[in-house]
């Protein structure tokens, strides 16, 4: 299996001493991905990072492949291509437009132009380094191209493509300068798989907006798709986590340790968690005001109840991201500065830091809430995580309706609306006064569900959805098409 995505799944720095230093990479793809290339073996293929191109880089490449058990290759990009492909096309123009913030794209023809030649360069390398008999899986929105590239360089090979945020509807999406273009560049590929229905709905919508007539085959978990000549198939796919890896982890005495420490360092109270990368669609502001709210509408919970919000630092030194930052610590200090008195109680315990793994297996642990209200959200592996890690059994998952893990985990979490502050906040009430039974039933009704649509079987749904003969060839166990059969928001 080739593995295809905009980075490599470590990051590599230039040391002090001239050498590289190797470390693994973060977010939710990488999370995904390395416990199947670990058992399975194959090729990644990403950007390592860096602009640089030397010899000593492709020697640190090379240890860091024999440590992963899977082999990496780089594609370099100048400094100008990753700016305007990256950070251009990809975070200026598809990532606000695919998560329903349009005010903040930046349509610049020249990223575009970039955008094609970067997605260009990608399938060449992808080319050189796989065979004919290889399943290409390219990953996520920087590389909706691809596909489209290496079939004009002759590749026949099975291509695959997942996007991992979500796809947006008719009336989003249509505003795109290059809307026609990036869609058919889209059917080149064999299988293009969502994260849930209505992403999957979404796109067929924006086909018919643009192209007219489209076929479909089929029904349920995968169906096929005929439009411009091309018969592609369309599925929906919940992406997940190791389920056992993290229970296993966050069961051992060190992460024991830590999550007692938290409790001694905050006792006497329950303890709401709120883990986000720094970025505009997490919604960071909106929970603080919700727990704001919680506060001054149920002041009896003052003194009972903490947020502890860590905030993982994200794109660092671009303005509005700074800017966001600094609202956000701004409205922390407003509402500790209400409620907190000399050596007593503070509402909000901050952190602005990256954590290692048994600090945030630690918080999950300690955590008696989690509080995941993104504005929109692709899926929200968080969620996933601090389920798996709450082996007691008896925690409360709240959980915006606008996160694709939603539609899967909607009867065991509380969902939310996290514009509406008063609503989120009725939600941590209703989570701190859950009965014990109550909560058990939703935690392992959780539990349950991750465990068995775990990142293992979405591979294999994956690949067996792409790579069977016919679509009767594919059939998704019934309690996997469960997870996605509600898809509208609760009333």
């Amino acid at each position: 299996m080739v593995v295809v995505s905009n980075r490599l799944p470590f990051v590599f720095t230039r040391q002090a001493d001239g050498g590289w230093q190797e470390n693994p990479g973060s977010g939710g793809l990488v999370s995904a991905l390395l416990p199947v290339l670990r058992n399975r073996g194959g090729t990644w293929i990403g950007w390592p990072g860096t602009s640089e191109a030397t010899a000593d880089l492709d020697d640190a490449l090379q240890r860091a492949s024999g440590a992963a058990g899977y082999t990496l290759k780089p594609i370099h990009l100048t400094e100008d291509e990753e700016r305007k492909f990256y950070r251009g096309f990809a975070n200026e123009v598809i990532w606000p437009l695919f998560h329903d913030m349009v005010a903040a794209c930046h349509f610049d023809p020249d990223y575009w132009q970039v955008y094609c030649e970067v997605n260009k360069k990608f399938a060449r390398g992808v080319l050189n380094a796989s065979g004919p008999e290889d399943f290409i899986w390219v990953h996520d929105y920087h590389l909706m191209n691809v596909a489209m590239e290496l079939r004009a360089l002759g590749c026949r090979s099975r291509i695959g493509f997942f996007l991992h945020i979500p796809f947006p509807p008719p009336d989003l999406y249509l505003k795109l300068p290059w809307r026609r273009a990036l869609i058919e560049a889209l059917l080149q590929f064999d299988m293009v798989g969502f994260q849930t229905l209505r992403d999957r709905r979404n796109f067929v919508d924006c086909l018919r907006a643009l192209l007219g007539e489209v076929r479909i085959q089929g029904k349920g978990h995968i169906f096929a798709v005929s439009a411009k000549g091309r018969e592609v198939r369309l599925g929906a796919f919940p992406i997940s986590i190791d389920f056992n890896a993290y229970m296993g982890q966050a069961a051992t005495p060190e992460v024991a340790a830590k999550a007692k420490e938290l409790h001694t360092l905050l006792p006497n109270r329950k303890l709401v968690l709120g883990i986000d990368r720094l970025d505009f669609t997490k919604g960071i502001p909106h929970k603080l005001e919700a727990f704001h709210n919680l506060l001054m509408r149920y002041p009896w919970l003052q003194e009972r109840i903490s947020l502890i919000q860590v905030v993982v630092p994200s794109r660092a030194g671009i303005p509005e991201y700074d800017e966001l930052r600094t609202t956000i610590e701004q409205l922390v200090g407003r509402i500790n500065g209400q409620f907190v008195r000399p050596g007593g109680w503070v509402p909000i315990w901050y952190v602005y830091s990256s954590l290692s793994t048994v600090d945030l297996l630690a918080y999950y642990r300690a955590a008696d809430i989690a509080l995941i209200t993104p504005l929109r959200d692709g899926m929200n592996l968080v969620a996933k995580e601090y389920c798996a890690c709450s082996i007691e059994e008896d925690c409360v998952l709240v959980l915006s309706e606008f996160a694709g893990a939603a539609s899967q985990l909607r009867r065991g979490a509380l969902l939310v609306n996290p514009h509406d502050i008063e609503g989120v906040a009725d939600a941590i009430k209703r989570a701190y006064e859950m009965s014990i039974e109550e909560r058990e039933t939703r935690m392992r009704r959780l539990r349950r569900s991750i465990r068995t649509a775990d990142i293992f079987w979405w591979v294999e749904s994956f690949l067996a959805g792409t790579l069977a003969r016919q679509l009767g060839d594919f059939s998704a166990p019934g309690e996997q098409l469960s997870v996605h059969a509600e898809e509208r928001p609760p009333v």
